[in-house]
């Protein structure tokens, strides 16, 4: 990658400046200013936490726990035959929402004051490589200068110019937090992850819902097994996916929306939620003033370092792409820092970095799915666990779900473990652990050797490996 070179200046403000400070931001942050780096960081909002913390991992991970409590109180047996069924509106559950992002800025401001990282609010744009221009709410503008710059601006939702969202009856993932009525009937665009989370706490609300896929499968990216299931949980309870279809135009009323496909078909709901697609933060950074240039999707091209390609400038998270995930966006940061201080670290992301998706059920995977192991031609096998024989499950009466691992046949090492049902996320880390051992000690066999408390959904990985070897000869 060819370097351009940074504007010489002869003395800085500051050793790095950090613009935008979700995980990536945080993350890079943190780790220079623990070198005694002297170290700013620019956030055009209010608070800290970037949109991960106000508009998107945290807020609808608040609202899933909500929905999913209500789903399960008014499943349980111990209260459906005594106490009327509950029913909360999206407006109620946003409340719980609110209260956990308060609480979030004020454990992440606690960080950057205890490190001593000035906090700047105002708008970043580049004045050169080396200068930053922070324009506040009230029009004063202040130029900092800094060695080294990180661009963790994040992403935002992707707005096609033929849909108005400014209408009060279509809105975007950012946006749905303001919603203020009471829908009946909701259509989703767009069943990537954030449009799946929002298909299930919709449903989950009582509210109908259609789920338009522009693919010909949900989340093409996970193992079969698990977007099967998905799509039949998502069925089973009701929501109506459509696969395959593209939007043609939106008209937006009073009081309804319609939406007209390219196929033909014509819906009629409440609101629109559209979540097909997201663009790079980096439209206002002024970049050509730097020497840069985003792609058209407004993503910034970095090599193994993080490193733009201009040599003092970094860029980490959402801002450059895959893999587009909070915990990795964290990660890259802590990385790029390193870099930072010394440009011959050698550190780097791990390869099987997990995926968690927080549906109703959640889904979580970490390495190879069977598609992409049966490609490659490599000889595994398959052990399952079925939630519903596990103990745990029965009395949390969490039946619905698996645990999949998929292990070499000669070897036994794990290649991918694949989780479908209530706490998959939390679930998966156990197997991820005995992947990450080396010499030899990343086999199936760990789990048939261990000892698991009893009862726990961790068992779940005894079960499944005892269920693989069997299957050996």
């Amino acid at each position: 990658m060819a370097k351009a070179k940074a504007t010489p200046q002869q003395h800085f403000d500051f050793d790095a400046i950090i613009i935008g400070t979700g995980p990536g931001g945080e993350g890079a942050a943190m780790n220079l200013a623990k070198q005694d780096k002297k170290v700013a960081v620019i956030e055009r909002y209010k608070d800290v936490g970037g949109g991960c913390t106000h508009w998107g991992t945290i807020p609808s991970k608040a609202l899933r726990q909500s929905v999913s409590r209500l789903i399960e109180y008014n499943s349980n047996p111990l209260f459906s035959g005594t106490e009327k069924a509950k029913h909360l509106t999206f407006p109620d559950i946003l409340s719980h929402a609110s209260s956990v992002i308060g609480k979030q800025v004020k454990l992440r401001s606690g960080f950057y004051e205890r490190n001593r990282v000035e906090h700047f609010v105002g708008e970043a744009s580049f004045v050169d490589a080396n200068t930053i221009c922070v324009l506040r709410a009230d029009g004063s503008i202040e130029t900092i200068t800094a060695n080294q710059i990180v661009i963790a601006t994040g992403s935002r939702p992707y707005h096609p110019d033929d849909i108005d969202f400014s209408h009060p009856r279509v809105y975007d993932s950012d946006s749905i937090l303001s919603l203020q009525h009471d829908p009946r009937h909701i259509i989703i665009y767009g069943a990537g992850v954030i449009g799946s989370e929002y298909a299930s706490i919709f449903r989950g609300l009582g509210v109908k819902v259609d789920l338009i896929n522009t693919r010909d499968r949900l989340l093409s990216f996970l193992d079969d097994e698990m977007s099967d299931s998905l799509s039949y949980h998502l069925w089973n309870n009701g929501v109506v996916i459509r696969h395959g279809e593209q939007i043609s135009r939106v008209e937006a009323t009073d009081d309804a929306v319609v939406v007209h496909l390219e196929s033909g078909k014509k819906m009629k709901a409440d609101c629109l939620l559209w979540a097909n697609g997201r663009t790079g933060n980096t439209a206002d950074l002024k970049l050509e003033n730097a020497g840069l240039e985003a792609d058209g999707r407004g993503q910034l091209r970095v090599n193994n370092h993080y490193q733009t390609d201009v040599d003092n400038i970094y860029a980490v998270g959402d801002v450059i792409g895959y893999p587009s995930l909070a915990s990795a966006a964290f990660d890259q940061g802590r990385l790029a820092a390193s870099a930072m201080l010394n440009n011959e670290s050698t550190a780097k992301l791990i390869v099987d970095i997990p995926t968690g998706i927080y549906t109703i059920p959640e889904i979580s995977s970490v390495g190879k799915t069977e598609q992409e192991l049966t490609e490659a031609k490599i000889p595994y096998e398959v052990g399952r666990a079925q939630f519903k024989h596990l103990a745990r499950a029965q009395i949390a009466n969490s039946l619905v779900g698996s645990l999949k691992i998929l292990f070499h046949r000669e070897t036994k090492e794990i290649l991918g473990i694949h989780c479908f049902g209530e706490n998959a996320a939390e679930i998966i880390h156990i197997g991820q652990a005995i992947m990450q051992q080396t010499n030899g000690g990343n086999t199936i066999e760990y789990f048939v050797h261990t000892t698991f408390n009893y009862p726990t959904m961790a068992e779940a990985f005894r079960v499944a490996a005892l269920n693989g070897l069997n299957r050996l000869f």
